[in-house]
């Protein structure tokens, strides 16, 4: 049995690991050695495998033959396919959940809400990265839309690494946020239909924002980087 020491111990090293992935501290085809990590938080080598076999079942990372795990790549192709995905599977959320949405769910949508005009104000890319995957999983995870959350869930997964492009383009934080307040608004006046519109092209702007931020970091990346991660 595992135990709940074991089990912080390995949520601990997960956190570790996306931060270094989200950072750009280990860009994508890095190695993440189990040894290196464990050093690193000052655990045993243990929970940091278990923390490797979880973040390559949610598709953070690959095991590669001979290798081990690496940063998992994800190309323009992909990110668009993603992003088209989740832009229908959003839609389809809200036309099928929003007319169960409770009065505690709008209340939690506001509350989100309200949080983000500090962390806007601050430029945190990051902290509003938070706060935008509450709001969506809010609109997505009740029990009408169970398995599109699930598919969302995998779809956030492996588009996370990708969205430190955002970071070269903190300007579409104001514009993400207007636009799920207009979500929200849509919802509250029960125009569904309105709402799911406004969430497709609210993650269309978003692949395009995402996409043109990759193009900055490309081209303000190093000709020659040692990928390694020691």
């Amino acid at each position: 049995m595992i135990t709940d020491t074991f089990q912080m111990k390995s949520d601990i090293a997960i956190s570790h690991i996306k931060r270094m992935i989200m950072s750009g501290e280990a860009p994508p085809g890095s190695r993440i050695i189990a040894r290196v990590v464990a050093e690193a938080l000052r655990i045993s080598e243990t929970p940091v495998r278990e923390a490797i076999k979880s973040l390559v079942a949610d598709e953070w990372l690959v095991l590669r033959p001979h290798v081990g795990a690496v940063v998992a790549s994800v190309g323009i192709d992909n990110i668009q396919e993603f992003y088209g995905i989740r832009a229908s599977l959003g839609a389809l959320a809200v036309e099928l959940a929003g007319p169960h949405y409770t009065g505690q769910r709008i209340a939690e949508i506001d509350a989100v809400l309200r949080e983000c005009p500090p962390v806007i104000a601050e430029r945190d890319v990051d902290g509003f990265s938070v706060l935008n995957r509450r709001f969506h999983a809010l609109l997505s995870d009740t029990p009408h839309t169970m398995v599109i959350h699930r598919m969302l869930s995998s779809l956030w997964s492996r588009t996370e690494s990708a969205k430190r492009g955002f970071r070269f383009a903190a300007w579409r934080l104001p514009e993400s946020h207007a636009e799920h307040v207009a979500i929200r608004d849509a919802v509250v006046a029960h125009d569904f239909d309105l709402a799911a519109r406004l969430v497709r092209e609210h993650e269309h702007a978003a692949l395009e924002a995402l996409l043109q931020g990759l193009r900055h970091q490309d081209d303000q990346r190093p000709k020659a980087v040692d990928r390694r991660i020691q």
